[in-house]
């Protein structure tokens, strides 16, 4: 069973407060217009939800910082913005993650069961998705020491009185887990689970990812383990902790940003600029700007703003 990474397509139940994009939109029409800039255009997409909306702001303004005029359509799910004639065609530049991004290549190219190629490391995985990158024409550039990828959550009450605090302190426990519909096969969900940590996973329900239906579930006792992601900015406001993935049965999910190899060629001032916001981002500083969006309802552009600012980058 491959890896597979579909936590940012999820995410956006509990974060989006732009109005997500269905399969079937246009990327053909921008999402939003910016001042027009002397050193041409550049056309973002990504997921849309609240930690790519907090990024693909960071990038537009960036960019327009160095003369570029931008414009942003945020999709509702990769394969939109990766179908034929768009990324890296009509669109130059996507905020990605290492494991989603290199699975979707090496899935689609090689069929859904082909051998993994992502591993915990991100410097690996891109490494060994290479001859994939390069064919399709897309460059990666330098992954961020922020990390979002798939975690398991229980309650405070339920961590202190069991002493549980990572996910291997669950081996040969009788669980519940509430998570989205397809985890119980899933190496990097249902199936890490039991076969990796030995737990006994009594049932799956399908509730969704880090939906008020999964955190009720676990709230009410229903289920003992319910499914988010490492940068969820909500968990302390509802009384939850993460486990740590101590077995590390998550592929690397660094932000990263991906970009079309030609437009980089003509436009070779973006890596820098880019790389230097990657090297500014941590999980944990992540983590904080997603609360500012999920939980205290900042707006996506002025959250941005003011961590480029403070970080001296803008």
């Amino acid at each position: 069973m491959q890896l597979r990474r579909i936590a940012a397509s999820a995410l956006a139940i509990s974060t989006v407060l732009l109005g997500a994009a269905c399969a079937g939109d246009d990327l053909a029409e921008d999402g939003s217009d910016s001042a027009s800039g002397d050193k041409g255009s550049v056309k973002i997409s990504g997921q849309d939800f609240g930690e790519v909306q907090i990024v693909s702001a960071m990038y537009e303004q960036l960019l327009e910082a160095e003369g570029y005029d931008v414009s942003v359509q945020l999709v509702g799910t990769r394969d939109v913005y990766m179908a034929e004639g768009q990324f890296p065609d009509s669109v130059q530049l996507v905020p990605e993650y290492v494991g989603g991004i290199v699975d979707y290549l090496n899935t689609t190219v090689n069929g859904p069961d082909a051998e993994p190629l992502t591993t915990p490391d991100a410097d690996e995985s891109v490494e060994a998705a290479a001859p994939l990158l390069e064919e399709k024409g897309i460059t990666l550039l330098d992954p961020s020491a922020a990390v979002d990828t798939n975690a398991f959550f229980v309650t405070k009450e339920f961590s202190e009185s069991q002493g549980v605090t990572k996910l291997s302190d669950l081996e040969g426990k009788e669980v519940v887990v509430a998570a989205a519909e397809d985890c119980a096969e899933r190496t990097d969900c249902g199936a890490g689970l039991t076969e990796d940590y030995g737990i006994d996973v009594t049932e799956f329900l399908p509730l969704g990812f880090a939906s008020a239906d999964v955190f009720k579930s676990v709230a009410d006792g229903e289920s003992q383990l319910g499914l988010t992601s490492t940068t969820d900015g909500t968990l302390e406001s509802q009384g939850m902790v993460l486990l740590e993935d101590d077995k590390q049965i998550q592929p690397a999910q660094n932000l990263v940003p991906a970009v079309s190899s030609d437009w980089l060629a003509d436009n070779p001032d973006v890596e820098d600029v880019l790389n230097d916001l990657m090297a500014a981002l941590t999980t944990e500083k992540l983590t904080e700007l997603n609360g500012q969006i999920s939980v205290e309802r900042q707006k996506p552009a002025d959250i941005a703003s003011e961590f480029l600012e403070a970080e001296g980058l803008l």
